[in-house]
């Protein structure tokens, strides 16, 4: 999930320099779009939030809620 996520983080690195803004934001769309859905299923549906909220809330703000 993490190399993933990083790997379309830096094709969108790629895009920008190249000068392709089109592609760059399709790139980023489709990469933080589902990270930010599978946050937001974490918290709300699995009830991550129960647990040692603080601490959950914020690896889940830095998209490491599916390792915890």
């Amino acid at each position: 999930f993490v190399a993933e996520t990083s790997a379309a983080l830096c094709l969108s690195g790629a895009y920008r320099a190249a000068g392709d803004r089109m592609w760059q934001w399709l790139t980023l769309l489709f990469a933080l779009l589902p990270c930010a859905l599978v946050q937001l299923s974490l918290v709300f549906i699995h009830r991550d939030v129960s647990r040692d909220r603080p601490l959950v809330l914020l690896l889940h703000l830095l998209q490491l809620g599916p390792l915890v």
